[in-house]
């Protein structure tokens, strides 16, 4: 049974951002990684995203509040969701709201009151986002994990690493972010699509197990046609053939080589002058003498002076850079692809939209500092006084950033 609230704009906390989803109003349950993530996405691309945390969330974690980047461009509202008032007030915003988000282990926003019966029982149109390690069934669905977990039994892992030597952490990118927040950013939207036609919304499964084993899809197909080796470094682009590889420098730096293409690869060979037959580039007997010729090219000159000779050129060549470097490459900086806001060094929104050409995320706030607007908006101020809600306290400073490069 819904409440009988209505939109009301003028009483609609202000959005954050403008941009292809602006209008859009989301309510994330507060969780960490990539959930939040997901909800970045969303506020970066204009929906207004209130994030709904819970007392002392910010306590002992790695980043002050403040300057977690995966909560820029959200609102904070600070609820006890222990208090049937709380979650009521959470409530009254599903009503008025068109997408949920969560990262709980499954049943968890069940017992909260929450779950997605709960939500479509005052708003049938929402789109119900359940972000997971393992997805919401199967025999590891109620089991803790991290990324590497996820993608160790898909198969990537195991994939990723030099020849002879152990599997290679790549991140959370492969799993929290690639395979989990980036799919459950692709299933909230498109369940918005259908929600549009059909008036009904529908809940998103979004596990990180499965985004991570779609990624892998081309390796399945190299598979099929009998192409992929199940061993690492084995294979001609994770790093087992010479012309798509990493290599050391004279600095001690490294420069990135993926030249695949014939074209590609006879254009390595002429700026690295080596007498070298072309056609001979998939000879698997050859990839050895091969790679000892190209290591010792690239050990005679500095990365500097490799970046300036292969400027121009269409050798598939780069210079590795750390993070700090990577915002100052001429091609980064023309992309305008890190941000610095108010002194703290944010990668830019993505993709790119014509209608939209500067997408600029304001800095995450401290939580619970539009909790008392919120509450307004919703009518139930009174939770502050209850002792179901917390309000930030103005006053409080900013933590500074320790670098802003």
């Amino acid at each position: 049974m819904t409440s009988g609230l209505s939109y009301d704009p003028a009483r609609r906390p202000a959005t954050t951002a403008a941009g292809p989803l602006a209008g859009l109003k989301v309510i994330e349950l507060g969780g960490i990684g990539p959930s939040a993530f997901g909800g970045m996405i969303l506020a970066d691309l204009g929906a207004e995203v209130i994030r709904v945390d819970r007392p002392g969330a910010g306590s002992g974690a790695l980043i002050p509040p403040e300057l977690d980047l995966l909560n820029r461009g959200k609102r904070s509202i600070v609820l006890d969701l222990k208090k049937p008032a709380a979650v009521d007030a959470v409530l009254d915003l599903v009503e008025l709201s068109e997408v949920v988000i969560e990262g709980f282990r499954p049943g968890v926003a069940e017992r909260l009151g929450l779950g997605p019966a709960d939500v479509r029982e005052r708003n049938p149109r929402v789109v119900y986002g359940r972000m997971t390690g393992w997805g919401q069934f199967g025999p590891l669905a109620p089991r803790a994990g991290h990324d590497i977990d996820y993608i160790a039994i898909t198969g990537a892992l195991a994939a990723i690493g030099p020849a002879g030597g152990p599997p290679q952490i790549p991140l959370s990118l492969v799993g929290d972010f690639g395979g989990g927040a980036t799919y459950l950013v692709i299933g909230v939207l498109a369940a918005l699509r259908e929600a549009a036609r059909t008036g009904q919304g529908q809940v998103i499964d979004a596990a990180i197990v499965d985004g991570a084993n779609h990624l892998l899809t081309a390796v399945h197909a190299l598979r099929a046609y009998g192409t992929w080796i199940d061993e690492r470094g084995m294979n001609e682009y994770d790093g087992g053939s010479p012309f798509y590889s990493v290599y050391e420098t004279g600095d001690q730096r490294y420069m990135a080589v993926g030249a695949i293409e014939p074209r590609f690869y006879a254009e390595l060979l002429r700026v690295l002058d080596l007498d070298e037959d072309p056609s001979r580039q998939h000879d698997r007997d050859n990839w050895p003498s091969l790679r000892i010729k190209l290591a010792g090219a690239f050990r005679t000159r500095s990365q500097t002076e490799w970046t300036t000779v292969f400027e121009g050129t269409d050798a598939c060549v780069a210079p590795v850079l750390d993070v700090a470097e990577a915002r100052f490459h001429p091609q980064m900086i023309a992309r305008r692809n890190v941000l610095d806001i108010d002194g703290v060094a944010q990668p830019a929104p993505a993709p790119r939209f014509s209608g939209h050409r500067d997408l600029r995320p304001p800095l995450p706030v401290p939580l619970g500092t539009d909790t008392f607007e919120i509450l307004q908006w919703v009518g139930r101020q009174g939770l502050l006084d209850e002792g179901a809600a917390v309000a930030a306290d103005p006053t409080e400073p900013r933590p500074t950033p320790r670098t802003g490069s």
